[in-house]
């Protein structure tokens, strides 16, 4: 494993008796990368993130954190990664500098070490003005920030996040996807999240699992590039429906509001310039034409809509 690549799985799963709650799952995450894992409820994400902190053993397979192996070396491993958790073990009794030397001495950090490690993370997370507060009194998203200067307090290579922005107000959230952003230099960070707008304001790839199983991986980027499989048209005037059908590769025309209509086509056409040729034959006239990509939300709910159904 080279000095950038942070976490390898290879054949990941986790067996609860018959049922299969994670299976086959292989991935990797190299620094720098903002890794988010998408699905929906039941997909397995929590077991493999449980599984990535060292929290739930594998039924089979292999996680290395930093070239080590999580199995067999499991405190070395450890040391190397941060963990936030959905609901982060604060104590409101405490005050941000009385938690964060806690975690620090926790973390094994030599005591002439505390300070430095302490005024870094809050520095980071944005509380250097908070040292002295309890943690109690502060609101949802400093508590946050909080918990993730936990997570960082002795300078993991992986920050692993599990839902960092439930319950924030927007404010908060956008200070958080900073925050996230600006660790992402120095760290490989894993998000778990259910928002996909957090996914693109922050991640740089993104992965779902359905039933268990990893359905897609890929970066951000390559989904932006993907072929453009449908036209958004505004008209001044009503159209013909059955016309637009007969434009070559046309899947289906969707009405969408007055004059508007989405066209899904095979991907293999130019079908922007057919399109506006014939409105200028027929009189309708072009307000707007838009081609659209598949998004990470149309991909999201083509690749777990049948899961969802079953589940129904």
């Amino acid at each position: 494993m080279s000095s950038d690549l942070l976490v390898e799985c290879r054949g990941l799963g986790r067996d609860y008796g018959q049922h299969k709650a994670v299976d086959n799952v292989d991935f990797s995450l190299e620094r720098g990368q903002v890794l988010a894992f998408l699905g929906p409820n039941g997909a397995g994400k929590s077991t493999t993130m449980n599984m990535l902190t060292g929290c739930l053993a594998p039924s089979r397979g292999e996680v290395g954190i930093c070239g080590i192996d999580l199995l067999e070396q499991p405190a070395a491993a450890k040391a190397r990664l941060g963990y936030l958790p959905e609901h982060p073990p604060l104590y409101p009794e405490l005050t941000v500098d009385e938690y964060l030397r806690f975690t620090a001495r926790l973390r094994g950090l030599p005591r002439k070490q505390l300070g430095g490690a302490v005024a870094r993370a809050k520095q980071r997370c944005g509380l250097t003005r908070e040292a002295g507060q309890l943690i109690g009194r502060l609101s949802r998203g400093y508590q946050q920030r909080v918990g993730i200067a936990q997570a960082i307090i002795h300078e993991p290579d992986l920050v692993i996040l599990d839902e960092p922005t439930v319950g924030l107000d927007p404010n908060q959230v956008r200070e958080i996807r900073e925050l996230v952003g600006e660790l992402a230099s120095d760290h490989g960070i894993i998000l778990s999240t259910h928002i996909l707008p957090e996914v693109t304001a922050t991640c740089s790839h993104v992965q779902i699992m359905v039933g268990g199983r990893l359905v897609h991986a890929g970066s951000l980027a390559e989904l932006e590039h993907r072929p453009v499989t449908g036209l958004r048209v505004g008209f001044v005037h009503a159209v013909d429906p059955q016309a637009l059908w007969e434009l070559p590769g046309v899947e289906s025309v969707e009405k969408r509001g007055d004059n508007e209509v989405f066209i899904r086509h095979k991907g293999r056409e130019d079908l922007a310039p057919a399109c506006a040729e014939l409105a200028i034959k027929r009189q309708w006239g072009l307000r707007f034409l838009e081609p659209e990509r598949t998004s990470l939300e149309q991909l999201f709910v083509n690749l777990t809509s049948g899961e969802q159904e079953a589940a129904a």
